[in-house]
């Protein structure tokens, strides 16, 4: 089945570990040229050399940092046709610790910086008629849990995509979100979370999750790849849940 993305520039933010890595792997196997976008220069100079693309490293948080990884990328590899907003910022844990500045970087730090790059990437897919434009939400933007301004944030992502994506209809250019659910990976937050209380971690799957198992990067990736092929062209403005069946809402885009 051919995806039609050989050779398509594909810009991925966070993309050294986790989903954003997995998502990188996917469109690489598929022939797509990949920027390896994240802050560690060694890091993305290693995932790039795996993948034969282009590692960038580059601080998100800042405007220089969005500039750099958005122009190096079309300075190294060409026009940007997929554009993958992975990148997040947690900030607080609880309403005890959440105020103004912690809500203003999770919102700055996952719907502000995937805005800005969209911003960028757009008139470039416009001009050419094709693009795609993925943002990596989450269960918890679909409904109730997880950290309120991380929750808040993610919310904010899949609307922004549900109203881009409308707005762009006929246009060839697509914007997506993705919902995923807890996923397992080494070094993530739930690896570390079942290493330090195994019992808690095993009650939260029997309760929380029909699949009786956490998520795999692997899962996310293959639905983003989906998204960012030419069988997705009827798809646009949605939110699609990777979750094994934990959101329990009604009221996906």
């Amino acid at each position: 089945m051919d995806f039609g993305l050989k050779g398509r520039v594909a810009l991925i933010t966070g993309a050294t570990r986790g989903l954003g890595l997995a998502i990188a792997r996917s469109l690489a196997t598929e022939g797509s040229r990949v920027a390896v976008i994240a802050r560690t220069r060694a890091d993305v100079d290693q995932i790039a050399a795996q993948l034969s693309g282009a590692g960038i490293a580059a601080d998100l948080m800042t405007p220089d940092g969005r500039q750099h990884a958005f122009e190096t990328t079309v300075e190294l590899l060409g026009p940007v046709d997929v554009l993958i907003n992975s990148f997040g910022a947690r900030a607080g844990t609880s309403w005890q610790d959440t105020g103004v500045p912690e809500l203003q970087r999770a919102m700055q730090g996952n719907a502000g910086v995937a805005a800005e790059l969209t911003s960028m990437a757009l008139p470039q897919m416009l001009a050419r008629g094709w693009g795609r434009i993925v943002f990596v939400a989450s269960v918890y933007g679909l409904e109730a849990g997880g950290a309120p301004a991380y929750n808040a944030a993610k919310a904010a992502e899949i609307a922004y995509a549900a109203e881009l994506g409308a707005s762009l209809a006929g246009t060839g250019v697509t914007a997506n979100a993705v919902a995923p659910g807890p996923m397992l990976y080494e070094g993530g937050s739930w690896d570390r979370r079942l290493k330090e209380d195994p019992k808690a971690i095993a009650e939260f799957v029997r309760q929380e999750l029909p699949a009786g198992r956490f998520g795999t990067p692997d899962e996310v990736g293959a639905v983003v790849c989906f998204l960012c092929s030419n069988l997705a062209n009827g798809v646009n403005g949605a939110c699609l849940p990777v979750d094994g069946a934990q959101s329990r809402s009604h009221l996906w885009s």
